[in-house]
C-alpha cells in the first residue's frame, strides 16, 4: 500500500501570528515538504492545480519536475489535474515529458475541481463539466496509446494526423486516478477504463465514501477488469498529531476555526466525529486510518493533507516526522497483513511495463519535417 501527502497549495494566514506567507515562501515550503516526504519514507507526493488566489499551483508539472530532480524514490502525482479546462493535448504532452524526466515516477489524478469562475477564463462553461471530463479524457487516452490520431469532438478543435510527443516512456502511459467527491459519473468513468478511483474523503461522512467506492467497485467488475475487490482505490484524509491528544486539539483548533474550507461552521469536535478528520495522538491516527478499511475494503493508496490552513512549515515538517517514524510503519504492516493475495498493489511504472510485456522505445520517427521536405535519411547523410 502506498502512503503519502497531498497539498492544495493554499496561501492562508497563520491565525496564531497574523502573518500570511508570500507566494515564493509558500512555494519553497511545498518543495521542502515533498523532499521531507521522501526522507521520512513516504511513497507519494501529490500537488493540486488551481488558477486563482489563494492558491499558487497553476503549473504542477514545473513544480513536480523540480522535485523529481531532487528525489529518487518518491512517486509524483497531482491532486488534481483539471481535465475540464486544460487542453487534453497539452496534458498528454506535459505529463509524458514529466514521466520521462522523472524516470517513470509519475501518475495523475484527474478532476473537475474548478471554482466556478475558472471555466470561462479557459473558454469553457461549468455546466458542461461532466461532458468535458468524459470527452477530454477519451482524447487523452488516444493521444497516449495511438501514435497518429484523427479526432473530432464537441469541445475542441479537430485533430488530423496528430502525434503527441514525447511518446510515453517505455511505451506505457502514466497511470490515471479519477478523483471525485460526489459525482458517480466520474466513478463510472474510472471503472469503464479500469483506472483508479480516488475519493478525497475529507468533507463527507464515511457512509458517503462507502457508497461512492462500492459503486466504483461494482462497475469495475461489470466492465470486466477483475473482481470488485481488485479495483484500485485511493483515499484522502487529514490528520494533525501531537504526543498528547489534547495538545493536538489545542494547537490545531485556531487553524481549523479559520480555515477557508472548515472554519466558521461545525466545531472541530463535530467535524472530527462526522468526517475522517483526525486530530489527536499518533495511535489515534493509526486506529482511525485502519478503520477506513472496514467500509471501503482493501485499498491501494492513502494520502494525508497536512499543510493546510496556514500551518507553518516547521509544524508541517514535524507532522511528517511523526507520520514517517510512528504512523506509516504501523499502517504499512497492519494493512499488508490484512490484504488478501489476490488484491493488487497500487500500479507503478515498473509494474505496468511488466504487464505490457516489457519496455519498448515508443519514439515516432518522421519521414520528413514537413517544411523543408528533408527526410530523416537525408539528415543523417
Amino acid at each position: 500500500m502506498q502512503f503519502g501527502v497531498f497539498t492544495v497549495s493554499d496561501i492562508t494566514q497563520d491565525p496564531t501570528t497574523g502573518r500570511t506567507p508570500t507566494e515564493a515562501e509558500r512555494l519553497r515550503a511545498v518543495l521542502a515538504i515533498a523532499q521531507k516526504a521522501e526522507e521520512v519514507g513516504l511513497d507519494v507526493f501529490a500537488l493540486g492545480e488551481h488558477h486563482n488566489p489563494p492558491f499558487f499551483s497553476s503549473s504542477p508539472t514545473t513544480t513536480l519536475a523540480w522535485i523529481a530532480a531532487r528525489t529518487t524514490t518518491l512517486q509524483l502525482s497531482t491532486a488534481t489535474t483539471l481535465i475540464t479546462t486544460n487542453d487534453p493535448v497539452k496534458i498528454a504532452e506535459d505529463y509524458a515529458m514529466l514521466q520521462h524526466l522523472a524516470g517513470g515516477r509519475v501518475d495523475l489524478m484527474m478532476g473537475r475541481g474548478n471554482t466556478g469562475p475558472v471555466y470561462p477564463w479557459f473558454g469553457q462553461d461549468i455546466r458542461n463539466g461532466i461532458e468535458l471530463a468524459v470527452e477530454n479524457y477519451a482524447l487523452l487516452r488516444r493521444l497516449w496509446t495511438e501514435d497518429v490520431v484523427d479526432w473530432q469532438g464537441k469541445y475542441r478543435t479537430p485533430l488530423q494526423g496528430f502525434t503527441s510527443t514525447p511518446r510515453p516512456l517505455d511505451g506505457v502511459p502514466p497511470f490515471v486516478w479519477h478523483g471525485s467527491i460526489r459525482s458517480p459519473q466520474i466513478a463510472e468513468q474510472a471503472a469503464y477504463y479500469g483506472d483508479g478511483f480516488f475519493h478525497n474523503h475529507i468533507f463527507w461522512p464515511k457512509e458517503h465514501t462507502q457508497r461512492m467506492v462500492e459503486f466504483y467497485r461494482r462497475r469495475y467488475a461489470h466492465y470486466g477488469h477483475g473482481a470488485a475487490d481488485q479495483a484500485i482505490v485511493g483515499l484522502g484524509g487529514q490528520v494533525f498529531m501531537r504526543r498528547r491528544s489534547q495538545d493536538a486539539v489545542d494547537e490545531f483548533r485556531p487553524y481549523f476555526d479559520n480555515a477557508p474550507v472548515y472554519g466558521h461552521g461545525p466545531s472541530l469536535e463535530d467535524f472530527s466525529r462526522e468526517t475522517p478528520l483526525t486530530v489527536g495522538s499518533p495511535q489515534q491516527v493509526i486506529e482511525r486510518t485502519l478503520g477506513f478499511r472496514d467500509y471501503v475494503g482493501d485499498y491501494q493508496r492513502q494520502l494525508f493533507l497536512i499543510d493546510h490552513a496556514g500551518l507553518p512549515l516547521k509544524t508541517v515538517l514535524e507532522q511528517l516526522d511523526i507520520l514517517g517514524e510512528e504512523v506509516v510503519p504501523v499502517l504499512r504492516r497492519e494493512f499488508a497483513a490484512l490484504k488478501p493475495a489476490h488484491v493488487p498493489d497500487a500500479p507503478t511504472h515498473a509494474s505496468r511495463v511488466a504487464a505490457a510485456g516489457g519496455a519498448r522505445d515508443a519514439t515516432v520517427h518522421t519521414g520528413g519535417d514537413g517544411v523543408t521536405g528533408r527526410t530523416a535519411e537525408a539528415v543523417t547523410r
